[in-house]
């Protein structure tokens, strides 16, 4: 239609202009006015350019439609492949990829943010049927242990004795914890945390973790060791009882993967316009392929599974969406198992200091 439109334009705009043109020059060459030799000549020219734009336009539209049917054809394939795809994926075929389909700089980025958005929703998939199954089995030890002892004590065979007393209000304390968790890790992600920020030493905040965990880190026998070096003068915005909750999340989790005998140091330096927090253990450290899932809700590896069910396995979810509610960021690395893990919180300095920070050089 485009083509025809052009063409069209095209007789009409020489019909129009032409010839009253083509007259003028003949009556400046010396011709006169209506005679028949001009009426000829005119007629001539008309037929002529008619004809030499109709050939033209022919052959033109002929040529695009030929252009038009190559590269429609080599659109459609890929187009289709792509329809095909995304049909695929909208009834839950997460695993539908589109081939490279080499047919021009824009199909190809399309197609690689194609595969790119699938990659994102496979991974989300795969994510929320491992926090199902893991949800699942986090709930089965608790109601299991508590029909259990409702069996007994209906039947007449366990007492509510002491013994008893504290299985059961472990069990509900277990569950209850759960729930929490799983709200406050849902109402952060969401943005519905309420944050009380102020102003704190950087120093201060170590302490403090320092403190809360010190007698845990002495009953296993894990030193615990606090460098304040590189945070003098340092103070960052913070609701000071989320960031006591994201340190106290990393030392537990530190704790956890540190024999006895071990060593954890929690320090603070400066990187830019960012303080940094970091926890730092010598412990069972973290196979490279866990890395990219240490902060997923319920991700637990291997030993912390077979040495310590204490945990729900979303501590580290809680710090990261703590620490992105503070427009922060969170990383972990790891040398590999046996070789200990680092954990290390990313917070935007304060730029108005009210008040002096406290400096503090025990280790």
């Amino acid at each position: 239609m485009v083509l025809l439109a052009g063409a069209l334009t095209t007789a009409l705009v020489a019909m129009l202009v032409g010839p009253p043109i083509f007259h003028y020059h003949l009556l400046q060459s010396g011709h006169e006015e209506n005679t028949p030799e001009l009426v000829h000549i005119e007629r001539g020219y008309l037929q002529a350019s008619l004809i030499s734009l109709g050939v033209g336009l022919l052959i033109a539209l002929i040529a695009a439609t030929a252009v038009t049917w190559f590269l429609t054809r080599r659109l459609r394939h890929p187009l289709e492949q792509m329809t095909g795809a995304a049909r695929e994926l909208s009834r839950g075929h997460y695993a539908t990829r589109v081939l490279d389909v080499g047919s021009g700089t824009e199909l190809d980025t399309l197609a690689e943010a194609f595969n790119a958005m699938a990659a994102r929703l496979e991974g989300t998939e795969d994510t929320r049927r491992r926090m199902l199954s893991d949800l699942a089995h986090e709930l089965r030890t608790p109601i299991a242990t508590l029909d259990a002892y409702h069996d007994g004590l209906h039947d007449g065979i366990a007492d509510i004795g002491p013994e008893s007393r504290a299985v059961l209000a472990e069990q509900t304390h277990r569950l209850a914890r759960l729930a929490d968790d799983i709200d406050e890790v849902s109402s952060a992600e969401e943005g519905r945390l309420g944050l009380d920020v102020h102003p704190h030493a950087v120093s201060d905040l170590l302490w403090a973790a320092h403190d809360a965990l010190r007698e845990p880190y002495t009953d296993k026998g894990v030193n615990l060791l606090v460098d304040t070096t590189g945070s003098a003068g340092l103070q960052v915005s913070v609701d000071r009882t989320r960031i006591a909750q994201v340190l106290a999340n990393l030392l537990t989790n530190a704790l956890r993967h540190t024999p006895p005998g071990g060593i954890v140091t929690l320090a603070a330096s400066r990187d830019g316009g960012e303080a940094t927090l970091t926890v730092r253990d010598n412990g069972d450290g973290i196979p490279a392929d866990q890395l990219a899932h240490v902060f997923e809700r319920f991700y637990r590896g291997d030993t912390a599974r077979t040495r310590d069910r204490s945990g729900s396995g979303i501590g580290l979810t809680i710090s990261k969406a703590l620490v992105d509610a503070h427009g922060g960021n969170i990383t972990a690395t790891s040398d590999g198992p046996g070789r200990g893990a680092e954990f290390t919180v990313y917070l935007p300095l304060h730029t108005h200091r009210h008040t002096a920070p406290r400096v503090n050089t025990r280790l």
